[in-house]
């Protein structure tokens, strides 16, 4: 299995400035964690100044890309440009995504198509609303919604599982609901890439701390986390990164 991922997503936070002295804070104050790889997810008009700043070792990638190669797209932005200045991975398919720009399961997977064909390691991000915790259907949703999205892609792919109701509100499902998921997600990919299915890291999301992601991380099934909120300050990052040790 390779390394375990710590996938740092900032949303909507740090200009650049903001994000240079980010950067330089950890490059003083990081130890890489053996088994650990940490990867910064951040706004497109950050990412010249994580790459021209971070600690060597440490990949960035952006939040989102065009289900396009190029052309009369205003706004959008290529697989082609992000690995262009470096980029090692795009997230593809946050509830976010979904939610405020009515992304489908199709557009996820033409995007992390995209994302391939041009070098780039897409984080398939995949998960259930409360209402379908409540009801018991958080498997089959949550593998309904995997196959859609992986629908002619191939496996250079991570999956991050992150239940929709436990992202920005402090609750977070226990170890055991992201092992239940996790163990579902990897048969499913078994079933769809054979042997190639054992390099696919499997992270859970969802108000992931220091205090609870070794836990969470030490489940057989979970290979990493995307992190939200505690991705933002360093010493959090930190406390994070040292707890996987």
């Amino acid at each position: 299995m390779p390394n375990t991922l710590l996938a740092l997503n900032w949303k909507m936070n740090k200009t650049p400035s903001e994000a240079r002295s980010w950067a330089e804070e950890l490059k003083e104050k990081y130890a890489p964690a053996e088994g650990v790889e940490l990867a910064v997810m951040a706004p497109a008009l950050d990412l010249s100044t994580l790459a021209a700043n971070l600690p060597t070792g440490v990949a960035f990638g952006g939040q989102d890309v065009s289900a396009h190669e190029s052309g009369a797209y205003t706004g959008e932005i290529s697989a082609a440009m992000l690995k262009d200045i470096g980029a090692g991975y795009v997230v593809v398919g946050h509830s976010e995504r979904r939610d405020y720009h009515g992304e489908t399961d199709a557009t996820v997977a033409a995007k992390a198509k995209q994302a391939q064909a041009n070098g780039l390691v897409p984080i398939v991000c995949v998960g259930e609303k409360l209402d379908v915790r409540e009801k018991g259907e958080q498997v089959p949703f949550t593998l309904g919604q995997l196959e859609g999205s992986l629908a002619g892609v191939g496996p250079e792919v991570v999956i991050a599982y992150e239940p929709v109701w436990a992202i920005g509100t402090g609750k977070t499902a226990t170890a055991d609901d992201a092992e239940e998921l996790a163990a579902a997600i990897r048969e499913a990919l078994t079933e769809r890439y054979g042997a190639d299915a054992e390099n696919i890291r499997v992270l859970y999301g969802g108000s992931v701390k220091p205090d609870n992601i070794a836990e969470i991380c030490g489940k057989p099934n979970v290979n990493g986390a995307l992190v939200g909120g505690a991705s933002l300050k360093v010493p959090d990052v930190l406390g994070m990164n040292d707890a996987l040790k």
